[in-house]
């Protein structure tokens, strides 16, 4: 695969997941993103823990559509537990966001 064919290929799939994060957007209320995934929630909890002098995060979220860079497809499911000891980043989505 050449440079151009994996440029091409790299902006036909931020554009796929742009039109699918378009369309579904609007049915939640926030946005979660983790080292490895992208969420979208209606409901969110984080929490620090530590463990053995470790800090990491433990993530709960409800009623998520989640893409993950590992995963051909997106997904909606009922419940997601995360465990990260990288940042997390959660924002409010505000009607206008859409």
């Amino acid at each position: 695969m050449s440079v151009e064919e994996l440029e091409r290929y790299e902006s036909e799939q931020e554009l796929k997941l742009y039109h699918e994060y378009r369309d579904v957007v609007g049915k939640f209320k926030y946005v979660v993103e983790t080292d490895r995934r992208f969420y979208l929630c209606n409901n969110v909890d984080v929490k620090a823990r530590t463990e053995s002098g470790d800090v990491f995060f433990e993530v709960t979220m409800n009623d998520a559509w989640v893409w993950d860079m590992y995963r051909p497809a997106r997904r909606q499911v009922k419940t997601v537990k995360v465990l990260t000891f990288k940042d997390v980043n959660v924002e409010e989505l505000s009607p206008t966001d859409e």
